[in-house]
């Protein structure tokens, strides 16, 4: 299984689209837009896109990473999706320019639109010598 990043799937246009629109989201993005967006992706990846969504946004709002900015669900070990849950026992987040490891479940709903929960362990940080080898940037 590849590594999954914060919106890989689709076409290129997809690829290149989605990380500015998620980036501006306050600023201009439009929900609906983003919801477009995602239904073209295959079910498997929506899941993971949304989790990484709310990921971010737990992991920031519950401050345990202020600043995290991405987040991978598959650097060590490929993570699964089956039913309505991501389990990626080998994810990374980022803050700061700096990876950390990051164990999580993500629960999704049926129609793997929305993240409903996120339950997750921030592990050590990742040593920039590993960074190219697990597929990670500053």
């Amino acid at each position: 299984m590849r590594p999954r990043v914060l919106f890989s799937g689709g076409n290129m246009k997809s690829k290149l689209w989605l990380p500015m629109a998620l980036a501006l989201w306050p600023l201009t993005a439009d929900a609906s837009t983003i919801k477009q967006q995602l239904q073209k992706l295959d079910p498997e990846e929506r899941a993971h896109q949304v989790c990484v969504m709310k990921g971010i946004d737990t992991i920031r709002n519950q401050g345990k990473l202020p600043k995290a900015d991405r987040l991978k669900t598959s650097i060590t070990k490929p993570a699964k999706f089956t039913g309505t849950q991501v389990a990626a026992p080998g994810g990374a987040v980022r803050a700061k320019s700096h990876w950390y490891t990051l164990k999580f479940k993500c629960e999704v709903t049926p129609d793997q639109m929305t993240a409903v929960s996120f339950t997750y362990e921030i592990g050590p940080e990742i040593p920039e010598a590993n960074w190219e080898d697990l597929g990670l940037w500053r």
